[in-house]
C-alpha cells in the first residue's frame, strides 16, 4: 500500500525536512491499510507496535510511504515499512521499519 504526503510547511521541522512525526504517521497508515486488505470481513485494524529507523533527512517534493505484508496470521500481521523522499521523480530511502497489527471486531451499529 502506498501513501503520499506532499511537502508543505505544516509537515516540516525547523530545518525544512519532513518532520519525523509526519513520516511515522504516513508509514503507520500504509502498513495498516496493507494489513487491512487481508483481514476478515467485519474487522478493523489496530497497530500493536512499530519501529522506525530514520535513515536520512526526509526531503523532496513529497514523501511516499510503502507498507508490505510480510506475514498475515489469524491474530498478528507483520508488515515491512519503507519511506522515500521523492524529488523530481527520483526516490531516495529516508526511513524503514517493521509493524505488528491486529484485527479487531467492528462494533455493532
Amino acid at each position: 500500500m502506498h501513501v503520499v504526503l506532499p511537502g508543505r510547511p505544516e509537515v516540516t521541522q525547523q530545518h525544512g525536512y519532513f518532520h519525523a512525526g509526519a513520516t511515522s504517521a504516513i508509514v503507520d497508515s500504509a502498513g495498516g491499510y496493507a494489513a487491512f486488505t487481508l483481514f476478515p470481513e467485519n474487522t478493523e485494524v489496530l497497530t500493536g507496535e512499530y519501529k522506525i529507523n530514520l535513515l536520512a533527512p526526509a526531503v523532496g517534493d513529497h514523501i511516499e510511504a510503502v507498507g508490505t505484508v510480510l506475514k498475515s496470521g489469524r491474530t498478528l500481521t507483520v508488515c515491512q515499512l519503507e519511506v522515500f523522499g521523492v524529488q523530481e521523480g527520483r526516490r531516495k530511502p529516508v526511513a524503514n521499519g517493521q509493524q505488528t497489527l491486529i484485527p479487531v471486531n467492528r462494533p455493532e451499529q
